[in-house]
């Protein structure tokens, strides 16, 4: 390709607001996009004191410690858990009954609620067959993957 074609095009993606552009010619092919792929670079802060990052340290050794608790004061019973990160919805619309209530019977497979991610519904099904003893999550509230959901007994 021609690099008078690759300025041109250069200048046309400044001008306009698009971020990204990409033109295939037979075998050739060029990819122009104003932002770099590459992770950016860390930013340095020259003028920290020393000692600011000391305290940070002990606030995230605390997190861990409190996560294992929640797990331990869990019901008993078979946890199921988030397989992505999402957001936890228990009906399939906003006027829709729920899929399972507390104390609900459940086969394995059977659709108890939905995960969505990037605007994807995602159906989490029972891994277990038995009655719902918990749900632990509020309907459209954030989970990160892992996170427990609900309890079957």
């Amino acid at each position: 390709m021609d690099i008078r074609k690759v300025k041109k095009l250069i200048e046309l993606l400044e001008e306009s607001g698009i971020a990204e552009l990409e033109i295939n010619e037979g075998e050739e092919s060029v990819r122009i996009s104003r932002y770099s792929t590459a992770p950016a670079p860390a930013a340095v802060n020259y003028a920290a004191v020393p000692a600011a990052p000391a305290p940070a340290a002990p606030a995230p050794a605390e997190a861990p410690a409190e996560e294992s608790s929640d797990e331990e004061s869990l019901p008993s019973g078979h946890v199921v858990k988030s397989p992505m990160v999402g957001t936890f919805y228990s009906a399939s619309s906003p006027g829709s009954k729920p899929f399972v209530s507390i104390g609900d019977s459940v086969a394995e497979g059977d659709t108890v609620c939905i995960v969505e991610a990037m605007k994807i519904l995602n159906q989490i099904e029972a891994d277990a067959s038995g009655t719902v003893k918990a749900i632990l999550v509020e309907n459209a509230q954030p989970v990160e993957y892992g996170q427990p959901l609900l309890i079957i007994e």
